[in-house]
């Protein structure tokens, strides 16, 4: 009786499931049905479907982009060029991470990071050895008329005092100015430089270009302190907890005044960073505070961005457009946010040569999307021990026609 009993449960269990999965299917396809219906033969002729009841998953997904999505977001990088004068390349030398360009008394001002000597790794003496080509450096500025000839004008901010949070390095920079005075913020690094250290933000604040610069006595933004290393060993990938997504270092800061407060855009890596099918786990985040000076409170969002190296930012159409470049799978993208937070891609760029990019903050914002793209500062890698700082352009790129033949 027993067996009879549960046979009976069985078949009904069984058939009560399949009526479910068969419900499920008959729902799953009643929504198909409705989405075929939404979808018009506009679209089916600009995308080149073949049958609107077959659908690849990839016709699905651009089926989901915007329906204005045109190409003013997309365009091509030219290859960089040589500046010339005191930024021409000088071997011995590092010069890399330009700022943004501004303009002041009819003058370009760029400030950047500067060390000399080759950098020797971490497998020798970490206390008295360079690390890296921006180890062991400090903040300096230049000038030029045109662009292209610059004179270089000496230290603006340099490295702390020994035991100052910024004692080993003060690097990455950018420029603020606002109501007439500038704001520098940078990446700061307190020694020793071994491959845990978590990097911090400073900030330099000064009535001139040409200084003096105010330093803060203590870091505006700090990695999350919530990811646990396993062992002693001196490795960054052994981690029991992860963290969050800047839980070792806060990189590559660009604060931006948006909406009567202030945007501190940076780049966030986390302990036990992986390589993922996009390459590098490299995340953006944003901290926003009251007061050019702060406190930068963290966005409950962040991460904001799923990919990216260098933080390139810029306000457009009371948004905010970032170029995404190096790591992740939505790297070597345009993207805009309406509130400065919530990003979408605008266009996928085939290439970018320029790196580290220094905004020309003198372009007209709001005359197309990238137009503060059409020129700019950006830095190479002359060998592995030494930089200079380089040109770019851009434009934008509307048509493709052969050799001979009219565009439309």
């Amino acid at each position: 009786m027993k067996k009879n009993t549960f046979f009976l449960v069985s078949i009904f269990c069984s058939l009560a499931f399949t009526a479910c999965e068969d419900a499920k299917k008959s729902e799953t396809q009643t929504d198909m049905k409705e989405q075929e219906i939404t979808i018009t033969e506009e679209q089916i002729d600009e995308l080149g479907i073949t049958n609107k009841d077959f659908l690849s998953a990839a016709s699905k997904r651009a089926l989901q982009w915007p329906k204005d999505l045109g190409n003013e977001w997309f365009i091509e990088f030219s290859n960089l060029k040589p500046l010339k004068g005191d930024l021409a390349y000088e071997e011995g030398v590092v010069r890399r991470d330009p700022s943004a360009v501004i303009k002041e008394d009819g003058k370009f001002y760029v400030w950047y990071s500067k060390s000399t000597g080759p950098s020797q790794g971490f497998s020798g003496d970490i206390e008295n050895d360079k690390v890296f080509p921006w180890d062991r450096c400090d903040i300096w500025y230049a000038t030029s008329e045109d662009g292209e000839t610059w004179k270089e004008e000496g230290l603006a901010v340099p490295r702390g005092e020994k035991g100052a949070y910024d004692d080993r390095s003060v690097f990455t920079v950018e420029i603020m100015k606002y109501e007439n005075k500038y704001y520098l913020c940078y990446q700061t690094v307190k020694s020793p430089y071994n491959v845990r250290v978590k990097n911090q933000v400073g900030l330099a604040w000064s009535e001139s270009p040409n200084g003096p610069w105010i330093k803060s006595e203590e870091p505006i933004l700090s990695p999350a302190d919530n990811g646990i290393w396993k062992g002693e060993e001196q490795n960054r990938f052994l981690v029991e907890k992860k963290g969050d997504f800047d839980s070792h270092k806060v990189h590559d800061p660009c604060i931006i005044p948006y909406k009567g407060k202030f945007y501190l855009y940076y780049k966030g890596e986390q302990m036990g960073e992986k390589i993922t099918f996009g390459g590098r786990q490299i995340r953006h985040g944003v901290a926003i505070a009251d007061n050019p000076l702060g406190p930068y409170v963290k966005s409950p969002y962040n991460p904001i961005s799923n990919s990216g190296h260098e933080i390139c930012v810029w306000p457009y159409n009371d948004g905010i457009a970032a170029l995404i470049t190096t790591d992740g799978p939505e790297k070597n993208t345009i993207q805009w946010a309406p509130d400065g937070i919530n990003f979408e891609i605008m266009s996928v760029i085939p290439s970018v040569s320029a790196h580290a990019i220094g905004l020309d903050r003198t372009a007209d914002n709001e005359k197309e999307p990238t137009e503060i793209l059409r020129w700019g500062l950006s830095h190479v890698y002359n060998n592995s021990d030494y930089q200079s700082i380089m040109s770019f352009t851009s434009a934008r790129k509307t048509t493709h026609a052969a050799k001979g033949e009219k565009s439309k």
